[in-house]
């Protein structure tokens, strides 16, 4: 199945206990159909070296609805420069 998100898209949670945050795509899992949302779903873990780190769990790709792309704003800018040259 071909995912509808890419990494650094921005998505709302639909369903959980994050329901109706948003946030920035950080990593797919295509074979499992699950996504890192930055901010959504965060687990404390400990590392001996670092102490307690935040880290964000992998969500079900079933519980994000698309917001906005993140490719709209490098377009534009490409297309600024090309026109001033």
């Amino acid at each position: 199945m071909k995912l509808k998100v890419k990494k650094g898209d921005t998505v709302q949670i639909i369903a959980g206990a994050d329901k109706g945050k948003k946030g920035a795509v950080l990593s797919l899992d295509k074979k499992k159909l699950k996504i890192k949302v930055q901010g959504v779903a965060v687990k404390t873990h400990f590392d001996e070296q670092e102490g307690l780190k935040q880290l964000e769990s992998f969500i079900d790709y079933s519980n994000v609805k698309f917001v906005s792309a993140a490719t709209a704003a490098k377009k534009a800018k490409k297309k600024a420069a090309s026109k001033s040259k």
